[in-house]
């Protein structure tokens, strides 16, 4: 009996070995695929640059300092009155039956315009009155007239301007007769629709800054 276990143990021991030796063969097996010249290339490392670093920021309409673009107010008073008067003063002079006249000066141009960010969202807004002075020359009595006078644009806001009113005062008109003076108002309310078309031009470079 010692024999034949003796003889069972050698057995179990080559058996093992020649475990061993497939097994390192076979009980493990990594299968790679050998490289084609059709195969896609590896991909190559790539330096990040530090821009690649940075967070992507939203569309804020904002300053820097308000990025979550919540209430923010902002004051455009100079330019819009620099700009009004701009516009205008580049009204082109008139033709009427009797006579001609232009704007000769912005005499008062008054008022507020802002820009309101609330939400990431932009709102504007102005309230202004006007006074303009304006000079023309009329044939009255068969003899031409130098005519001076003001016209007077209350207090508008924005879009009300197809509400807009004027009102037309004469300046040295002693020597006009009433129906005179009828005719050159009525003349001169004629500078309405021009001045409504450039204040309409404010208002969309307002919209648009």
């Amino acid at each position: 009996m010692e024999n034949g276990g003796g003889g069972d143990v050698e057995c179990n021991k080559d058996n093992k070995e020649k475990e061993g030796s497939v097994g390192g063969e076979g009980s493990y097996r990594y299968w790679v695929r050998e490289a084609t010249s059709d195969a896609a290339p590896l991909p190559l490392p790539k330096k990040l640059s530090p821009q690649d670093h940075l967070p992507s920021q939203p569309n804020n309409l904002g300053s820097v300092w308000n990025t979550a673009g919540t209430w923010e107010e902002k004051n455009l008073n100079n330019w819009a009155t620099n700009r009004i008067k701009e516009l205008l003063l580049s009204v082109a002079s008139l033709e009427f039956s009797g006579g001609k006249a232009e704007i000769a000066q912005v005499s008062k141009c008054s008022g507020d315009a802002f820009l309101v960010i609330v939400r990431n969202k932009k709102r504007v807004g102005y309230t202004y009155e006007l006074t303009l002075k304006v000079k023309g020359e009329w044939t009255v009595k068969e003899e031409k007239r130098m005519v001076k006078g003001d016209i007077d644009f209350p207090e508008f806001s924005f879009g009300e301007l197809d509400d807009l009113q004027m009102q037309v005062q004469l300046n040295d008109e002693k020597d006009l007769s009433q129906q005179d003076k009828l005719q050159i108002s009525q003349d001169l309310k004629l500078f309405l629709q021009p001045v409504r078309e450039k204040l309409l031009q404010f208002e969309q470079e307002l919209k648009d800054r």
